[in-house]
């Protein structure tokens, strides 16, 4: 019983998360339909401003924020599993108070340094700061997100998640479109407002989350006059556990950010070397891969991000009880789910790059094939995302830095060669290559240490593979076909082959995966019988 609760709780979890993610990146992607257009012929160079400014922006998010939603659930879930809430409510409330102080020195050197990082480039200059106001505002918010992943309850985290980005991109389409298609200011501007447009967001999504917290209030204070109070920890070690849990993740995430910055610093000068380029071209290049290809290829790694969100509290929690066997079989059973969602997902997006690049771009035949080989580099990335997590739910801290610093250095060291010999594609080729070897070394350590029984797994993930092969053969057919039939490029016709594609790829691979008995296992019985009944599956 309780190993089955395990699992409600992990899929009751990633429903959440991965609702409140797919729905905040789709949403993130699809503002970039009227925002794009909105720049007419300069819509390159301003999607390469915008890209430049988060890349470096994210750099310090991540020190700012990234380890401490992951870090804070992990340790309110360990604390909480033994009865302690009021351990746990002091420690989000000596959290609070560093995280506040970290955001206000995060947002002072940022703003400081932002003329010896702009490469020259006095626009960035006003990008960056802009971009650096979100950081006083953002470490409470996630904060909180943290303080109730800790109690299994993905919900407040998912629908922040939702307000923050909404907010975000209403401010963002109507600042672009007053300053420059009313107004008619340089495309500057524009960029800036979107920027700034962080701000906005973070605001709402704090709000929400304070809203929760005082709502559910009375509950939480109940569950902490009910506490054992057998543990005697002073707030000082409770914060020195925290940032020591939290170091790791923020390295982690720095390090997914490190490899796109290692992109924006290298690949102009490698691919100036590499041939008689302009300044304008090489942004424009970058723009392909770097903004619009990977802002749609974070949709699908933002399904790893979920599951691993979900399963740190999980594993957490089975570290606490000494519980070896539930600790194994909830790092299977995360893999196993991250393959399940993932493959389907990266191979369908390979198959429909051309309508869905269509959809938010317009036609650039670069721009697809960008696109398609994007798409399997999210394989690696959310592999990555999630061992890196899984490794650090157990307190594997040390081999996940290990690991990742090892993925990096292969990032550098392929990313002159590929990037002279393949152009556009050499940078994409490199990070695929450096975190697939980061991956499987993490997944080796787990094999070797915890002795995981992976045959069951190893057998499962031979038939997803099969299968979205199946499903990426069926749906690039259809695709083929479709444009057989209807040629041209007009979003429109794009929308509606997209949708066709997706759907009878989506259909094809659940229904075999039916049939396999993979989705009673990975979903249960439960969420396999509505399906049964919505699809009359027999």
């Amino acid at each position: 019983m309780k190993e089955q609760t395990m699992k409600e709780k992990m899929l009751r979890g990633s429903a959440w998360m991965t609702a409140g993610s797919i729905i905040s990146r789709i949403l993130g992607a699809l503002y970039i339909i009227p925002w794009y257009s909105w720049f007419g012929s300069d819509k390159l160079q301003a999607n390469a401003l915008y890209t430049k400014g988060y890349t470096v922006y994210s750099i310090f998010l991540m020190i700012a924020i990234s380890g401490i939603p992951s870090a804070v659930a992990k340790q309110v879930a360990h604390y909480n599993s033994k009865n302690e809430y009021g351990v746990s409510k002091r420690l989000f409330k000596t959290s609070l108070m560093a995280l506040f102080i970290l955001g206000a020195v995060c947002t002072l050197v940022f703003w400081l340094i932002a003329p010896f990082i702009s490469q020259g480039d006095p626009r960035m200059v006003s990008i960056y700061r802009s971009l650096a106001l979100a950081l006083l505002v953002i470490p409470a918010m996630s904060l909180l997100r943290g303080y109730f992943q800790g109690f299994q309850d993905m919900a407040p985290s998912a629908l922040s998640q939702l307000i923050e980005q909404f907010l975000r991109i209403i401010y963002m389409l109507l600042a672009t479109y007053i300053t420059i298609k009313v107004m008619g200011l340089p495309f500057e501007v524009g960029v800036w407002q979107s920027t700034f447009a962080a701000f906005i967001g973070a605001v709402g999504g704090t709000l929400l989350l304070v809203g929760y917290y005082l709502k559910h209030k009375k509950r939480l204070d109940e569950l902490v006059s009910q506490s054992n109070d057998q543990l005697e920890i002073t707030n000082k070690t409770l914060l020195k556990e925290v940032l020591y849990q939290a170091l790791p993740f923020i390295f982690i995430a720095c390090a997914m950010s490190m490899f796109n910055l290692v992109d924006q610093f290298t690949f102009p000068v490698i691919m100036q070397q590499a041939g008689a380029y302009s300044m304008t071209q090489i942004n424009a290049l970058y723009a392909l891969f770097a903004g619009n290809a990977n802002k749609l290829i974070m949709i699908v790694v933002a399904l790893s991000t979920a599951m691993a969100t979900t399963a740190i509290p999980l594993l957490s929690e089975a570290v606490a009880r000494r519980d070896s066997a539930l600790m194994k079989k909830q790092l299977l059973e995360s893999l196993e789910l991250l393959f399940f969602v993932m493959l389907p997902a990266v191979f369908g997006m390979a198959a429909v790059s051309r309508p869905l690049y269509l959809v938010f771009y317009g036609y650039e035949a670069t721009g697809i094939f960008v696109l398609a080989i994007s798409a399997y580099v999210a394989l690696a990335m959310g592999l990555f995302n999630v061992l890196g997590s899984l490794l650090q739910g157990i307190y594997e801290n040390k081999q996940a830095i290990k690991y990742t610093t090892l993925g990096l250095g292969v990032k550098l060291v392929l990313q002159y060669p590929l990037t002279l010999w393949l152009g556009v594609f050499g940078p994409l080729l490199a990070t695929g290559i450096a975190m697939s070897w980061a991956s499987y070394l993490m997944l080796r350590f787990l094999y070797l240490k915890y002795n995981l029984p992976t045959g069951q797994l190893q057998v499962n993930v031979n038939k997803m593979f099969i299968v979205a092969l199946l499903m990426f053969g069926v749906t690039l057919l259809f695709v083929s076909g479709y444009y057989m039939v209807f040629p041209g490029n007009s979003r429109l016709s794009a929308l509606v082959g997209l949708s066709l594609a997706a759907g009878i790829g989506g259909y094809l691979y659940l229904l075999a995966c039916f049939k396999l008995g993979l989705l009673q296992r990975i979903l249960g019985i439960k969420v396999t019988s509505k399906l049964q009944k919505i699809f009359r599956w027999k």
